[in-house]
């Protein structure tokens, strides 16, 4: 399963602290060696102000040997720097939350500096002690107190770069302690932000690189922000459905085709949970993208399977593109390993399970016209009497019911449905071709943006 897992690819496009979770998770799943992940641990936390966790990592991985001194006087030094930059945001605080100013404040951002200035001599270089403490404190672990004063650095401030930074910042925290409604609202906004500008600088500080080209820096920012997202994604409760109305919008898809189309497996895994199953509880009426999600997603595989196939994205393509219903099935053992040790989509093993075996089932159904239960079990991947349950519970929950029909003596499904009017076939087989014929004229008629990734070079339009 190792050659399956994608952290060591999603991990150059997080921030140190986002990558904690996803280390923890593979020590807990034991896919490589203990040794090795608490050695990329200690690298990680090395590079923050979190010096505890950084000195118990080494006394783990090098019992024999004493532990730097140099993790005392860094220490020290932080220690004298948090008293310093807190004695800085709170003569900043003192004055905002007075009752009288925060009355007084408006939506106006340069109206309000001007009061600020006028009244208690606050400046825009004071107020961005507020951004300097929070993100030292984002540093060493307390990101309920960062995102705070990162918020209220944001209200004030008229920086544009910073208050990006901010935003970066305020959603890494949210993120981090939980709070997935709110990160929900600062992806939102992150993300309406990144689509409406191209700065020189839209990618969060610290990654290394400058863009110098406005639209190839979006392009990095976007993905930054795709996988930033699956954290929110996966776990807020309406994550699945709304990462599929963001990646499967032309701008997100484009970005996944050109920088990492490893986030088909969640796109993939995302479509397949979205599937409607006689157990299903989800309420919330769903949008034509997410109904179509599967076939979309198919799709989008059949035309990146050259850059990125695993069993969850295989699944599909057997299935749906082959109709290999045996390659389909062990496509569908090899996913459910997949799914259960991915960092992100392990809480939805079962869920992928059920609507995997719904497709399965719908797909058999769609080219058969009598269909022995016990050889369907055994494409489900389940004991004959199990199969013979769950599949009777399907036919009669879902609306396979008006078409099929269960002869429990003979063991059968009898399929009877009236044949496909043939105007309604010419519409199925040239559905979308106008908007295709279009995007292609598009991508022809104006220069792209060359991106070279490891195996191929594309345009992005």
């Amino acid at each position: 399963m190792a050659d399956y897992d994608l952290s060591k690819t999603i991990i150059p496009f997080l921030d140190r602290h986002l990558a904690f979770p996803l280390l923890a998770h593979l020590a807990e799943t034991g896919i490589f060696p203990e040794n090795e992940v608490q050695i990329a641990q200690y690298e990680l936390a090395s590079g923050t102000n979190m010096f505890d966790y950084a000195a118990s990592l080494f006394r783990q991985i090098y019992s024999n040997q004493e532990v730097p001194k140099e993790f005392d006087e860094k220490r020290q030094n932080v220690v004298s720097m948090h008293e310093t930059l807190q004695q800085e945001a709170q003569a900043v605080l003192d004055v905002i939350e007075n009752l009288d100013v925060a009355q007084s404040l408006r939506q106006d951002k340069n109206q309000n500096l001007h009061y600020l200035k006028e009244h208690y001599n606050l400046t825009l270089e004071q107020i961005t002690a507020l951004y300097n403490f929070g993100k030292f404190q984002y540093s060493y672990g307390n990101y309920s107190g960062a995102a705070d004063y990162l918020y209220h650095f944001r209200v004030l401030s008229t920086d544009a770069d910073l208050n990006l930074s901010a935003h970066w910042g305020k959603l890494a925290c949210d993120i981090l302690a939980g709070k997935w409604d709110t990160a929900l609202e600062e992806l939102n906004t992150l993300r309406e932000t990144i689509d409406s500008r191209t700065p020189s600088s839209l990618v969060p500080s610290g990654n290394g690189s400058q863009a110098v080209d406005p639209a190839l820096n979006q392009l990095h920012s976007r993905t930054w922000l795709v996988h930033w997202s699956l954290f929110v994604y996966f776990n807020h409760p309406q994550g699945r459905a709304l990462l599929l109305e963001t990646f499967l919008s032309p701008t997100y898809l484009n970005t996944i085709q050109t920088s990492c189309p490893w986030i088909l497996r969640y796109l993939a895994a995302a479509a397949v949970i979205s599937t409607p199953t006689p157990s299903s509880t989800n309420s919330i009426p769903l949008s034509s993208r997410v109904k179509n999600a599967v076939r979309d997603v198919v799709k989008v595989i059949q035309l990146e399977g050259s850059q990125y196939f695993d069993p969850v994205t295989e699944f599909l393509m057997q299935l749906h593109v082959e109709f290999d219903f045996e390659a389909a099935q062990k496509a569908l053992r090899k996913a459910e390993k997949v799914v259960s040790d991915d960092f992100f989509l392990g809480e939805f093993r079962e869920e992928f399970l059920e609507s995997a075996r719904c497709l399965v089932s719908e797909a058999y159904c769609r080219i058969h016209q009598r269909i022995d239960i016990g050889d369907l079990s055994e494409r489900l991947n389940l004991p004959r009497d199990e199969g013979e349950k769950w599949i009777v519970n399907l036919i009669r929950e879902t609306r396979m019911g008006q078409d099929a029909k269960i002869d429990l003596e003979k063991n059968l499904i009898q399929i009877s449905r009236p044949p496909q009017p043939i105007y309604q076939s010419v519409i199925e087989k040239t559905r979308g071709l106008a908007i295709r014929t279009q995007a292609l004229g598009a991508a022809v008629a104006r220069p792209g943006i060359m991106s070279t990734n490891a195996n191929t070079t594309t345009t992005v339009s």
